[in-house]
């Protein structure tokens, strides 16, 4: 096959591979957002109100009521807070540890496998592009090599190529960076406020512990 057939398909092929990436990176883009305004409340005032909702209950030890209320919950604290009534048997001190590790590692990782995609998007789109450049560049002086006067009109599209390339690799590249800025920022707003409220939470949950095991031991009395 003549060379220079070759470099064109190589060269339409980067421009397939980088709208391919830039799809792949919009999509897990929107997927992060999507999954972190699921995961939170829209504000501090909706999460106090939560938490105020079943403080009487914590507080009574009537964790069966606080559990009717996180049932479907697929925002993070109200998951948080029926994993620990839940698990309520293991005693206050090692349940809150095991709600902390499991925001993390059912809420915050799971973002995170996400996040990863799209870093390696960023750093794949200008890999591409510059793919892209070294492609075309070497179709061009292919061309000048293989004959001795050559028309710059069939050296522009080799080098329309190599400079297109290069420039959709940044254009992927760097909305997607600013992407990632507003997401982490997302992420660390949903952590504080999720922080906050499990504060709150435990705060109440520790009393009505206490209050179980006080009457358990006047029952068994």
């Amino acid at each position: 096959m003549d060379p220079t057939a070759i470099f064109d398909i190589v060269g339409k092929g980067s421009y397939v591979a980088l709208a391919a990436v830039a799809l792949w990176g919009a999509y897990f883009v929107v997927l992060v957002m999507t999954r972190v305004n699921r995961k939170r409340f829209k504000t501090e005032e909706a999460q106090d109100a939560f938490v105020e909702s079943i403080e009487a209950d914590l507080k009574r030890g009537d964790f069966e009521a606080v559990l009717q209320v996180c049932e479907g919950e697929t925002r993070a604290l109200p998951m948080m807070v029926s994993f620990a009534c839940k698990n309520k048997i293991f005693g206050f001190n090692k349940v809150r540890q095991m709600t902390l590790d499991r925001f993390q590692r059912d809420v915050i990782a799971d973002l995170d496998y996400s996040i990863a995609w799209i870093v390696t998007v960023i750093k794949t789109a200008p890999m591409l592009g510059l793919f892209g450049t070294v492609v075309g560049m070497m179709a061009a002086f292919g061309k000048l090599s293989s004959a001795a006067n050559v028309a710059p009109a069939e050296l522009a599209g080799d080098i329309r190529l190599a400079l297109e390339t290069t420039a959709i690799g940044l254009m992927i590249a760097i909305p997607l960076v600013m992407a990632m800025a507003s997401i982490h920022n997302r992420i660390r707003h949903m952590q504080d406020l999720v922080g906050s409220g499990l504060a709150r939470f435990l705060e109440s949950y520790k009393i009505g512990l206490a209050l179980i095991e006080q009457r358990n031991k006047r029952q068994s009395a």
